[in-house]
């Protein structure tokens, strides 16, 4: 189970801070538990480890192992909390070099996360002749940058498979009624798949949003989902020994003592897009009303010889949040070199998990020293199930922290500003004042 150690914070906030939080994170336990707080349209995801739809889940295990069948490659069209989840869990499950090892599962390219030419057109180019199948995932089918890739992969298939062919190889992950992806996945015949109502994008991992790909790569799903049903449990329970209150609560002594960063650390690669994964999560749940931490990633010990400085010596205006694994899943022990050129023979015979645990143990020591207060989350091993408590952690600490701070945790204002201007200029229909307006400021 999941530990959060509190201990590195203790010169930098007040020693009552938990018990000053007790009476609100109660409340916002309440409100999450109860569906009954501010944006509660959005809390689906609260119990979705325990009320997910079965029969979906089995139909989402079947559709992974036609994939993995039929195709050498699956393309993942989504944006945002369409695609975030589930290269995070791919990733740090299955590796970030994936697609160059052997295995018996397809080869997996995200696209639709951008409007590069670049970028698209390299994805068409590394599918090159390898037979593939299409995911696509928004649950309107407007979306921008997901719309227009999936155009172009759509046509791919249809040209490849024709359009009986391509209809077997194409699964849409929408809305349950209505959109304009779910209109056309009803009159193509595609199969497919929910996007709940009552879960956003950020908090929709562990729903069918993230499972379909997850499953194609060969990830065991049902431990996915168990870790974060034992974690479920965990945080319902209401008080001091709840991990995710522990956690919201020194976010929120931290927040409230002046910081205005979080950096989420990890000493694995492999946990890259799970902190990419995160900072979606965090940001757009509390960046709104002027309020909230930024949420920054690093990826230690890389990041300690181009951030590490600033880390260390710069304004004190961050802190950090470590996730620490138990052990890795492999042993690397470090050769013996007679020569001893680099003076690194002192290392010789040890395992490589201990100088890694030794650099971060080093690194906490000094950034503490040095003005920066750290949290450490200790999970399990890396495996499908601690990363499904870990996703859940998270969800639900996120869900408490927005609350501490008073604000909608479920909702995202903010976005529609940018999507707007960019509609304008681009000449979508009935933006034409607002497109006159841009290109005269443009002028400037």
């Amino acid at each position: 189970m999941i530990q959060v150690n509190t201990n590195n914070i203790a010169e930098f906030v007040p020693a009552a801070y938990q018990a000053s939080l007790a009476q609100p994170l109660a409340q916002a336990h309440t409100w999450l538990q109860d569906a009954s707080g501010i944006g509660n349209d959005f809390v689906g995801w609260v119990h979705l480890p325990r009320d997910y739809d079965k029969e979906e889940f089995s139909r989402i295990k079947a559709a992974a192992k036609k994939i993995q069948q039929q195709s050498t490659a699956l393309v993942v069209i989504g944006i945002g909390g369409s695609y975030l989840g589930a290269r995070g869990v791919i990733d740090a499950l299955c590796s970030p070099n994936y697609n160059q090892k052997k295995k018996d599962t397809p080869n997996i390219y995200f696209a639709g996360n951008t409007l590069s030419a670049d970028a698209l057109n390299e994805v068409v180019e590394l599918i090159g002749e390898q037979d593939f199948s299409i995911n696509v995932i928004s649950k309107s089918g407007t979306t921008t940058e997901p719309a227009i890739s999936f155009r172009f992969f759509k046509e791919l298939c249809e040209k490849k498979y024709g359009k009986e062919g391509a209809r077997a190889r194409i699964y849409a992950t929408t809305d349950k009624t209505h959109g304009v992806l779910k209109a056309l996945a009803d009159a193509e015949g595609y199969e497919t798949f929910v996007v709940p109502d009552s879960v956003g994008g950020r908090y929709s991992v562990l729903s069918a949003v993230g499972l379909l790909p997850i499953a194609a790569c060969g990830v065991d799903i049902d431990a996915l989902m168990g870790g974060a049903a034992d974690m479920m449990a965990a945080c319902a329970k209401p008080g001091q020994e709840n991990p995710a209150w522990q956690y919201a609560a020194a976010r929120s002594a931290l927040y409230q003592s002046g910081k205005k960063i979080e950096i989420l650390a990890s000493y694995e690669p492999s946990f890259r897009f799970m902190t990419e994964w995160w900072k979606q999560l965090y940001g757009e749940s509390e960046g709104k009303e002027g309020k909230g931490l930024f949420p920054a990633s690093t990826e230690f010990t890389a990041d300690l010889h181009s951030m590490g400085q600033y880390i260390q010596q710069g304004e004190r205006l961050l802190f950090e949040t470590v996730v620490r694994y138990e052990k890795p899943l492999t042993a690397l022990t470090v050769p013996f070199d007679e020569s001893d050129g680099d003076g690194l023979n002192f290392l010789a015979g040890k395992d490589m998990s201990f100088v890694n645990e030794q650099a971060m143990d080093g690194t906490l020591l000094a950034h503490v020293e040095g003005g920066v207060p750290n949290l450490v989350i200790h999970i399990g091993q890396n495996t499908a199930y601690t990363l499904g408590e870990l996703i859940y952690f998270f969800e639900y600490a996120c869900g408490l922290s927005g609350y501490l701070l008073g604000i909608n945790p479920f909702d995202q204002p903010g976005v529609e500003s940018y999507k707007k201007n960019m509609f304008a200029l681009l000449g979508k229909p009935g933006y034409e004042d607002m497109r006159a307006e841009l290109l005269e400021k443009l002028s400037k």
